[in-house]
């Protein structure tokens, strides 16, 4: 029968494949991977034998539909991995998943490591709910803006970041989120792996202290019950005309003074006369 498995792998330690995992793999028709070089590591440990079948990021749109049709009409009990952890969180293959799931094919998770939930359970922060957010914009302001965002949100948040840019991120944060806590770690469950915790100015020390933060991968787990921000201010643009109208005769305007103001300024004609025969109406 055609099938697709999804399948978390290790994200460090390959004794952390469970057994069942390990039994999908061996006995899979075919195994797509998102890169057939770091999984061939594994198929050599554990003697799969499986052909590989590379989907990655870029061209995982163009693959899918064509995966999902060789399964169904080849009959394949298809495995589908990612370099490390379960696909599709933070990874490639939901588009594989969707088109075989579109297709009829049973879509079969067989659970494991996932960075972001390795991390946060040795956290110690009250994660009974929590958001994950992969990895945030390059640009520092597009980062404070979604740091403020998340801040906004659920009050445990879950981040990816590179060795290259995480200094970067902690110094953003710092700036961005006063009183939030973090958990910085890398290299979960391999020989060397680290885990920060503290303020971001404690953290920050302790990374620019290390010569090997540049190496290894990150996942960062903010704690942001303690965080407060400034409360967001209604943006003019989006207020209703009757608003605006409002707004500008608040100003000592006539009615008719603050619809020229608001035509003026580049308001539709149209939509400030309807929005003044209603303020008429009111008033």
């Amino acid at each position: 029968m055609a099938i697709l498995y999804v399948v978390a792998t290790p994200i460090g330690n390959l004794q952390d494949l469970s057994p069942r995992g390990a039994d999908t793999l061996r006995n899979a028709d075919l195994i797509i991977a998102e890169d057939t070089r770091v999984t061939m590591k594994l198929c050599q440990v554990f003697g799969l034998k499986a052909p590989l079948i590379s989907c990655h990021r870029h061209s995982e749109g163009g693959k899918a539909p064509g995966l999902a049709r060789k399964i169904l009409e080849e009959d394949l009990t298809a495995a589908l991995v990612t370099d490390a952890g379960t696909p599709c969180i933070s990874d490639p293959g939901s588009e594989v998943v969707r088109e075989c799931a579109d297709a009829g094919i049973p879509v079969i998770p067989i659970p494991g490591c996932c960075a972001g939930i390795t991390a946060v359970s040795i956290s110690g922060y009250d994660a009974r709910e929590f958001a994950f957010y992969g990895f945030l914009p390059r640009e520092k302001k597009d980062i404070r803006a979604k740091l403020e965002e998340i801040a906004r949100g659920a009050k445990v948040a879950v981040l990816h970041e590179s060795p290259f840019r995480i200094i970067e991120l902690t110094e953003v944060i710092a700036q961005t989120l006063p009183g939030v806590k973090m958990t910085v770690c890398c290299d979960l469950t391999k020989l060397h792996e680290k885990t920060l915790r503290g303020n971001p100015d404690e953290v920050l020390r302790a990374l620019k202290a290390d010569e090997k933060t540049k190496k290894g991968e990150y996942c960062v787990v903010l704690d942001l019950h303690a965080v407060t921000l400034p409360e967001q201010e209604t943006e003019a643009a989006e207020w209703p005309v009757e608003a605006k109208l409002i707004e500008e005769m608040k100003q000592g305007k006539s009615l008719r003074e603050a619809q020229e103001t608001l035509i003026a300024g580049g308001e539709k004609k149209n939509a400030v006369k309807q929005a003044a025969l209603t303020l008429k109406k009111l008033f």
